[in-house]
């Protein structure tokens, strides 16, 4: 199957499929006239790799897993274990975004009674700048940077 043929069967890109091969995830194999071909193996492979990629899972740890199962060990435990690790990232990541809804919330709130200014010598943006100094304070009582 060629490159192209595999990304319209798995519903990619060939390009996704030249990443991964780039990367050494799936291997072709060169036909006699030097066009490369995956083999039925390496089909379900690049299927597996989209499918945990779909869930999370990165680069880094689809190498892992595929270390352990060439070595022939079950990577179910290691499946759950990193599974377990981005879902708590992923968590995190909400809960940033959730906290910048609400600061953009409180933005737009404020801002739609405020007329429309020119920049200055000395203010680029005053929708912005003075919102930054309205809530100079985090949750914790820290000075707010934007790093969460």
């Amino acid at each position: 199957m060629t490159v192209t043929e595999l990304a319209k069967q798995l519903g990619t890109t060939a390009d996704t499929v030249r990443y991964y091969t780039r990367l050494k995830l799936v291997k072709p194999s060169k036909s006699p006239n030097g066009y490369k071909f995956y083999a039925p193996e390496q089909v379900s492979r690049l299927k597996f790799i989209l499918s945990a990629r779909q869930l999370g899972f990165s680069v880094s740890d689809i190498k892992q897993i595929l270390s352990e199962a060439s070595d022939g060990k079950s990577t179910c435990p290691l499946v759950r274990s990193l599974i377990k690790q981005r879902l708590a990232e992923t968590e995190l990541q909400f809960q940033a975004m959730l906290r910048l809804r609400q600061k953009m919330n409180q933005a737009l709130q404020q801002w739609e009674s405020l007329p429309d200014e020119a920049p200055s010598a000395h203010m680029v943006c005053h929708l912005i700048e003075r919102f930054e100094l309205v809530n100079e304070k985090d949750d914790e009582g820290g000075i707010n940077n934007g790093c969460e």
